[in-house]
């Protein structure tokens, strides 16, 4: 009967959990460059009241055995990096890429970290930065008199000066990609740096090495579908409620056994 107690209520813990989760991914369903997450559950250790396989007599033995489950438990929470759409903005510092890779960022540690989002801009010294002010990596400055900023889908920044009529190259954007960017461990802020489980960085020019390309004036939106998280939700709330009926079922019988007359 305890059991029953303790396995329930395992239940509902690794349902605020998944609700963690799910509500993490509708809160950030317009957070440019978002990858939603999904939870993976584990069932616990099974207690073993008698060994399959165990004899049952001189000549035969249990086909099955007798073992109990003690409930489950919130095992992974990890990463899905499916493409989302990409929307357009016509701002010229504006970046989306199409297909895998992340953009290098250096964090004011001097950690490299990565990033899905594209919405670049420029500080007092000219430098590309995102919203936080972190620079690329490598950093690329916009000479003061640029009056137009052309990104080409491999990643080369040119510029158009005052009074110039060619475009002048002053950089080229690097991307990165992971053989497992479910590993990458996130920072907040729509970064993340390497792990032992996300493997090395592969670095190289947008459209090498399948990595993906740049797509200028565009960003990528969030890949959480609103609908598949209602649904999720839904599922959710279902599971923790069923939990709490068999904690009310496991004290109501023990109610009854505590309320036995001679």
């Amino acid at each position: 009967m305890f059991r029953a107690l303790w396995t329930s209520a395992s239940g509902m813990t690794a349902q605020q959990l998944n609700l963690d989760t799910i509500s993490n991914n509708m809160a950030n369903v317009s957070t440019v460059g978002f990858k939603k997450m999904r939870a993976t559950f584990q069932d616990l250790i099974y207690q073993t009241i008698k060994e399959p396989g165990a004899p049952t007599s001189p000549i035969t033995r249990s086909p099955a055995g007798f073992q109990i489950g003690l409930g489950t438990r919130l095992a992974e929470t990890y990463g899905i990096f499916s493409q989302g759409s990409l929307d357009r903005t016509d701002n010229e510092l504006d970046l989306a890429i199409q297909g895998d890779g992340f953009f290098k960022i250096v964090l004011p540690d001097g950690t490299i970290a990565y990033t899905r989002n594209g919405q670049f801009k420029l500080d007092r010294d000219g430098r590309i930065v995102n919203t936080d002010g972190y620079p690329l990596d490598p950093e690329i400055t916009i000479p003061t008199d640029a009056i137009s900023i052309t990104i080409a889908e491999d990643g080369t920044v040119g510029v158009l000066r005052q009074g110039g009529t060619t475009v002048e190259e002053v950089g080229r954007i690097e991307l990165a990609k992971f053989i497992n960017p479910a590993g990458l461990r996130r920072l907040g802020n729509n970064t993340y740096i390497q792990t032992d489980a996300s493997g090395d960085p592969i670095i190289d020019n947008p459209g090498n090495q399948g990595i993906g390309t740049i797509l200028q004036g565009f960003l990528e939106a969030s890949n959480v579908n609103i609908v598949e998280e209602m649904v999720n939700l839904i599922i959710a709330q279902r599971s923790y409620e069923f939990n709490t009926k068999g904690i009310t079922a496991a004290d109501e019988m023990l109610s009854q056994a505590a309320n036995l007359r001679r």
